[in-house]
């Protein structure tokens, strides 16, 4: 399984840095012989983008070994710290998209800067960086899925972030062509904030899946619905759950009647342990310690 995941993760990778190096290369010829600047940093940012396709490439290695004595819960929290990294690189670019735009913004008004009109086929350049970062956005975002992989979800969000600033750029060539440059720095801005969000949830999930963050209401229900559907379960005593990578772990402590065997109570643990690990795809184990009860009504604490 682990190795399929990590399969997965590089060739994916591989894809995207394919695309980022072609992306990188036109927008970069485009914008010099297209006489646009915007390209020009647009490609820029192609290139720090390999930058970080490699850290993806390089952390599926390491957070799709297989488990053993020294972590034997395995290493899947390399995964989340790449993610956090690739967030911190989005809040990063959004900073400088940000100090760009506010740059030409003001001499814009007050420098009155002209902004030099690019070629009409540099627009055919942005066109194809958004179609290409859309259908990686998709494959992608299936990929990660599939891996169970926090880095390479937050690397499909990049691949939104750079539609985005195409979108944004795009913005600015029309402006330049039709002598509103003012837009370019305005749609600069605008973007920035969605860049920022997506970069600030990024590094927000990666912390949480690091610091075994507990389990959302609506898991827990459904861990409550899946114990007390069997009548022996007295009562559910205690439920723990913590974050580990993109899925859970689970403790539990339930009473079942004092009188039962070992032998008896065993087998209704055990047939909660598994029914919970069959039916909710986002446990990865779950351990259950059963208590003597002594109420015949069950209750939940």
């Amino acid at each position: 399984m682990k190795a399929r995941e990590e399969k997965i993760i590089k060739k994916n990778t591989i894809w995207t840095i394919i695309a980022n190096s072609f992306l990188a290369v036109i927008k970069l010829v485009g914008g010099i012989i297209g006489n646009s600047s915007v390209l020009i940093t647009d490609a820029i940012n192609s290139i720090s983008d390999i930058a970080t396709n490699l850290v993806v490439y390089v952390s599926a290695k390491f957070s799709k070994k297989e488990r053993d004595e020294a972590h034997p819960y395995g290493h899947d929290k390399f995964d989340s710290m790449v993610s956090i990294f690739l967030g911190v690189a989005l809040i990063i670019t959004a900073f400088e998209v940000g100090k760009n735009a506010f740059t030409k913004l003001y001499n814009v008004i007050f420098n009155d800067l002209v902004i030099e009109v690019p070629a009409y086929y540099t627009i055919l350049v942005v066109f194809i960086t958004l179609v290409i970062k859309e259908i990686l956005y998709r494959k992608t975002k299936i990929d990660a899925k599939k891996a169970n992989s926090q880095a390479l979800l937050a690397q499909a969000w990049d691949h939104r972030s750079d539609t985005l600033t195409s979108i944004g750029a795009l913005i600015g060539i029309l402006g330049a062509i039709f002598n509103l440059g003012f837009l370019d720095p305005i749609a600069s801005l605008f973007i920035l904030f969605f860049i920022l969000k997506l970069g600030f949830k990024i590094v927000k999930t990666g912390v949480s899946q690091v610091v075994d963050e507990a389990a959302g209401d609506e898991q827990v229900e459904a861990i409550k619905r899946i114990v007390l559907r069997d009548d022996k379960v007295l009562s559910i005593d205690e439920i723990k759950t913590r974050l580990f990578g993109v899925k859970y772990y689970v403790d539990l402590e339930i009473s079942l009647d004092k009188t039962l065997s070992l032998n008896d109570a065993h087998k209704i643990a055990e047939k909660i342990h598994d029914d919970i690990e069959d039916e909710l795809s986002d446990v990865i184990h779950c351990m259950i310690h059963v208590n003597p009860g002594k109420e015949k009504q069950k209750k939940v604490e």
